[in-house]
């Protein structure tokens, strides 16, 4: 193998090494591989065809996290000297990774009792909420959760604090609704199916979504961020990442060579405003509960570590082991012939309840290390120039977090090799399981 991935070829023996003050026993990557893991996912940043405003990694083996780095800046000023780059402290707007960790806060519920996973979610809300062409079959919070829903994002999937979800299905029409499937037969990826679950969380618990979630899961694990950054302290919006693409607003054409272009929480120059008369319950939509969580990648290796762990984080019992099995048992699988779900190229083959479930081979659509065999769990995002995953084995106690806040040249440009994913993630998710995870004696 040569090139960005050559480097990593060291064979270097695995040892558990002093680490700094803080960082607990981890069994960290020796120096002389760090360094080249380093300079290997520097160089994927840095290539001039395809830049990358930042990137921040973090990789766990065996339990224990391996490595983790930060590259470019958080924000991009006139000059180098206006720049901010990237800390561990850094917290990314980390798109449909934010499914996943909705659905760990909900998993809470269920496991409490609060809700059902087959129940009919209009008995939540409050109001019916079926498919008109299938008015007899019932919306599940399974089938919400496995995206065999039948709901559809043509209709739009989020929206002001001024607009109830009950209204928007009131008017949305067939826009909302797949006309062909019904509920629990077809899988096809929906953003709105979470503008929903997030709603039924807040209708059972009587809690703002974005304050409910802080209790259920950021809290416990002492992670900072959250799904509402107008409630940020000064120091969270500070080192909140600007999230860019090399794309003209106007035209939409690509510079790779250009400037980078604010797409998403340019926190200097437009502070978040204020969420003002909402009502609890009525679209939870606006704190989006699909994408719209802002975590660092240090704090999704936390909530990682727990899921790993069996739902325990210093030795108390966030979530029952039970709980975890259920979350990620398998809810759909694509058909040999393809006919019971859109997979995306390959992309999507199998579903648990808000977790991908990935192949172990690269060349499927979803594999997620070229050469290596990787079965894995967790949740990708793409959203606003933001590249994500969040991505672990349960079986060996390995995992892996990218967070790109910002990609330089059109993704349809350049694409992945061995999968549906860009180029851009195919190499770093490489190069950091094979620096950072893959034993080489």
């Amino acid at each position: 193998m040569t090139g960005l991935l050559g480097l990593l070829l060291l064979g270097t023996t695995w040892t558990a090494l002093a680490t700094p003050p803080g960082s607990g026993t981890e069994p960290r990557v020796p120096h002389a591989q760090q360094r080249a893991l380093d300079a290997a996912l520097s160089a994927i940043v840095d290539d001039p065809a395809h830049p990358l405003a930042s990137l921040s990694v973090l990789a766990i083996r065996h339990g224990k996290v391996s490595y983790q780095q930060q590259f470019g800046y958080r924000h991009i000023g006139a000059t180098p000297a206006d720049s901010l780059p990237v800390t561990p402290a850094t917290l990314f707007r980390i798109a449909s990774v934010s499914k996943m960790m909705t659905t760990v806060g909900l998993m809470r519920l269920v496991e409490q009792g609060k809700l059902s996973l087959d129940q009919d979610v209009g008995i939540y809300l409050g109001f019916s909420l079926r498919n008109p062409h299938f008015p007899q079959q019932a919306l599940t919070l399974r089938s919400l959760l496995s995206h065999t829903s039948s709901l559809r994002d043509a209709g739009g999937y989020a929206w002001g604090p001024e607009r109830s979800l009950r209204d928007v299905f009131t008017a949305g029409g067939d826009a909302m609704w797949d006309t062909a499937a019904a509920p629990g037969s077809y899988f096809t990826y929906s953003n709105l199916n979470w503008g929903v679950i997030g709603t039924v969380m807040e209708k059972v618990t009587g809690e703002r979504f974005d304050l409910l979630m802080r209790r259920l899961l950021l809290d416990p694990l002492d992670v900072r961020g959250g799904y509402n950054p107008a409630a940020f302290s000064k120091e969270e919006l500070a080192n909140t990442a600007t999230l860019y693409r090399k794309r003209t607003l106007e035209t939409e054409q690509w510079r790779p060579h250009g400037p980078w272009i604010a797409q998403a929480d340019d926190v200097y120059q437009r502070p978040p405003a204020g969420i003002e008369r909402y009502v609890i319950g009525s679209n939870a939509t606006v704190f989006s509960p699909t994408g719209g969580l802002r975590i660092s990648a240090a704090d999704l290796g936390k909530i990682m570590q727990m899921l790993l762990d069996g739902g325990r984080h210093q030795g108390k019992q966030l979530l029952q082991p039970a709980s975890i099995a259920l979350m990620f048992a398998r809810q759909w699988q694509l058909a040999p012939d393809g006919g019971n779900g859109n997979s995306e190229q390959g992309l999507y083959r199998a579903w648990g309840l808000g977790n991908q479930q990935f192949d172990a081979l690269a060349g499927r659509g979803n594999g997620l290390v070229e050469g290596a065999s990787f079965t894995a769990v967790g949740h990708l995002g793409d959203a606003y120039g933001l590249v994500s995953a969040f991505v672990l084995d349960f079986k060996n106690k390995n995992g892996m977090v990218m967070l790109v806040g910002g990609t330089g040249s059109d993704p349809a440009q350049y694409p992945g090799t061995y999968s549906a994913m860009g180029r851009s993630e195919e190499l770093i998710l490489t190069t950091l399981y094979r620096g950072a995870i893959d034993k080489h004696e």
